[in-house]
């Protein structure tokens, strides 16, 4: 029985060029944030019925759906370590253990938010105190009227600890 975890399959090396389109697209939905290198490996994959982004056998973002022509955004982990300073929605304490767990993001949690969001946005949630991203998800409501607003703000999309947090790449 093979004991390693989930792993990127299908996966495909992008050329430069479309490697540039990819990182040009990414960097567009997160207000022009600086990405990977222009000299990295890049691939997109499958991973659960989601295509995915890898840069350098690392698996830092994801697609809306199965295939590689829908709207990118970076993955948890991609956000770590390339750290953008838009489309963020921030949430109290509280919310952690709800966001971490997959819980959509409720609008009385938020203390923040990217006042760019639009309804239908990738954003991605993190912690009021350390800023560290916690989910990637779609925005259902403005990033202006979040921090005031009642219900569901945020449908969650990928978050730590998931599966593709727990991802294989290499």
């Amino acid at each position: 029985m093979n004991e390693e975890g989930p792993r990127v399959r299908r996966r495909n090396r992008l050329r430069n060029k479309e490697s540039d389109e990819l990182r040009a697209r990414v960097a567009a939905a997160l207000g022009g944030a600086a990405l990977w290198d222009e000299k990295a490996a890049v691939e997109t994959g499958e991973f659960l019925e989601r295509c995915v982004i890898v840069v350098d056998n690392k698996l830092v973002g994801l697609f809306e759906g199965a295939v590689p022509d829908e709207k990118p955004f970076l993955a948890c982990r991609g956000l770590l370590v390339y750290k953008p300073q838009a489309r963020f929605v921030t949430v109290d304490m509280g919310a952690i253990k709800f966001v971490t767990n997959g819980a959509d993001v409720m609008a009385p949690g938020i203390v923040e938010a990217d006042p760019a969001i639009q309804p239908g946005d990738w954003c991605w949630v993190r912690d009021e105190r350390n800023r560290q991203p916690l989910a990637v998800g779609k925005a259902l409501v403005a990033g202006s009227t979040m921090v005031r607003g009642k219900g569901k703000a945020v449908k969650s999309v990928h978050h730590v600890g998931d599966k593709l947090w727990s991802v294989e790449s290499s």
